[in-house]
């Protein structure tokens, strides 16, 4: 049983007790079939964001944070962490009965370089690196024991060719430095499980190299419950028959599968890559940003039928596709507003801007009700 604090408990549901008649719930109508799950960000959970608040008790069961428990959030500092607001989150998912999810361990981006390198700029030496993985992994995971149900343990490792993406980590300890992150985890929460995440799975190299790699880990005995599809997605692509095709790859493993990081991007692409590499920018221009008035309706209906189409596939796995969590709250707080071009009016969400439920939301309703008769 999770451990509740009860002061937290008595905060997060006393204040803000005047709320708007809330919408149909997608938790409601998915039932126990999957858990279906939000980003959340610090002012979700310190009352600056009401709004998003309720949205997330009323319609989730299943909680991700967006930036809170990334390294350069949580231990930004060598001898510095701060959890301020990564206990805010737990206390929040422990609340509301939630399915808590801690993202993430270990990844090349948001890590400070001070992780990698000396006071000089010269890479640290693979018995220091792993003295700090294994600092970093026994503190976190330790102070969230029992609490978080499950770890993105290591991110974006591959290319989209399959191979070994050439980050820091991976250049100081080679591909040991992935089977090191799991076995750590597991030996500080051998209750938690345990995922590897990564975008762009529906790739067939990059699906090829994740069964490699993921195969790889159980054959040494290496403990990985799950693979997380991120699923930055457009209305037309990637196709639903390459999803299908990773995910029964995915789950010929013996694991389960998550789909993490939902979102369904209207908006013109600004690049031929469709993947989630953020450091990636682009300019601001009008050709890309072509809804700052609102979004049209044959538009929102076709992102509808997109996420229909997407919900169909998902709950056609009932016992293997156990959580689908959508990267926000409503289209406001989406980080495709300011990403891969800063400034634009997205509407990738199952909210819009002022909280209400959009075509999206209704659609996945129906669908599920309709599944259940």
């Amino acid at each position: 049983m999770k451990r509740f604090h009860l002061y937290s408990i008595f905060i997060l549901t006393t204040i803000g007790c005047a709320q708007e008649e809330p919408n149909p719930s997608l938790k409601d109508a998915l039932g126990d079939r999957i858990h279906i799950g939000a980003a959340v960000k610090r002012s979700h959970l310190d009352w600056q964001d009401e709004r998003s608040r309720n949205i997330i008790i009323h319609q989730f069961n299943s909680i991700t944070p967006e930036n809170l428990l990334k390294w350069e959030s949580v231990h930004p500092r060598l001898n510095d962490y701060n959890f301020c607001a990564s206990d805010l989150f737990a206390e929040f998912g422990e609340a509301h009965d939630m399915f808590i999810v801690g993202h993430v361990l270990v990844w090349h981006s948001q890590t400070p370089n001070w992780v990698f390198e000396d006071e000089d700029g010269n890479l640290k030496s693979r018995e220091a690196l792993i003295n700090l993985m294994t600092d970093h992994i026994q503190t976190v995971v330790g102070r969230y024991r029992g609490r978080i149900d499950g770890w993105d343990v290591v991110n974006e490792a591959l290319n989209d060719d399959g191979s070994f993406r050439q980050s820091k980590w991976y250049q100081i300890l080679g591909e040991d430095y992935i089977k090191l992150a799991f076995e750590l985890t597991n030996e500080v929460d051998p209750d938690a499980e345990l995922y590897y995440n990564d975008y762009n799975l529906w790739n067939p190299k990059k699906r090829d190299g994740v069964v490699a790699l993921v195969s790889s880990l159980l054959n040494q005995g290496i403990r990985v419950d799950g693979i997380g599809m991120q699923s930055h997605w457009s209305l037309n692509h990637p196709p639903i028959e390459q999803i299908r095709a990773s995910i029964d790859a995915f789950l010929a493993l013996g694991v389960k599968v998550h789909i993490t990081e939902l979102d369904i991007d209207v908006l013109p692409s600004a690049w031929d890559n469709v993947g989630a590499d953020i450091s990636a920018n682009f300019e601001l221009n009008e050709q890309l940003n072509p809804y700052t008035e609102g979004l049209p309706q044959e538009v929102e209906e076709a992102q509808a039928q997109r996420y229909k189409a997407l919900f169909e596939l998902f709950l056609s796995y009932p016992e293997d596709i156990v959580r689908v969590t959508l990267w926000g709250v409503h289209d406001g707080g989406s980080w495709l507003n300011n990403w891969p071009v800063k400034g634009r009016t997205s509407y990738p969400l199952l909210f819009d801007r002022e909280g209400q439920p959009k075509a999206a939301h209704t659609a996945i309703l129906d669908l599920s009700t309709n599944s259940m008769e």
